[in-house]
């Protein structure tokens, strides 16, 4: 997959990128929002990247996919997660680069493209309530509030906010 904006490229990930992902994982937001996704290790960065490559593939995923600045250097990922009632859009920009608009420009770009691959008619975006950069990432991109309370979030029952998108 290659996907071009303004300013970034959304493409394969390949091992050379082993070292940019653990070292992008590694921030505050990641451990506190998704610590599911944070490499604490380089062999830890490395066997999620060979597991990930290995789901481009597949029908079931998930895929996820490194955002990269026109320049090369690896700045992040955006993905589509089946969650069992559809996909849901998933991102992370490494600290270091936030506040820029990359994740919205990176998933304004990925919702079409997967959504025509696959077939989908609408995508979930959920995050917790708290995340409020990551709902305005959400919001910006045509999002539309579903639901805002408790809900099932990595295994536990937090404030969530449930959006959707559709194609």
């Amino acid at each position: 997959m290659r996907i071009e904006t303004e300013r970034l490229i959304i493409t394969d990930f390949t091992l050379d990128m082993v070292e940019a992902v653990h070292l992008n994982s590694l921030d505050e937001d990641n451990r506190r929002f998704v610590p599911d996704e944070v490499f604490e290790t380089m062999e830890e960065a490395r066997e999620t990247v060979e597991f990930l490559m290995g789901r481009y593939g597949s029908e079931e995923g998930p895929f996820v996919h490194p955002v990269l600045l026109k320049t090369g250097e690896n700045i992040g990922y955006v993905q589509l997660v089946n969650i069992g009632e559809g996909w849901e859009l998933g991102y992370h920009i490494a600290k270091a680069y936030t506040g820029r608009d990359y994740a919205t420009e990176a998933a304004r770009a990925f919702l079409p493209v997967m959504a025509k691959k696959y077939g989908l008619d609408c995508i979930y975006g959920i995050c917790l309530a708290d995340n409020l950069a990551s709902a305005r990432v959400m919001e910006k991109c045509g999002f539309v509030n579903l639901y805002k309370g408790i809900g099932p979030y990595q295994g536990d029952q937090r404030p969530i906010v449930k959006n959707i998108w559709k194609a």
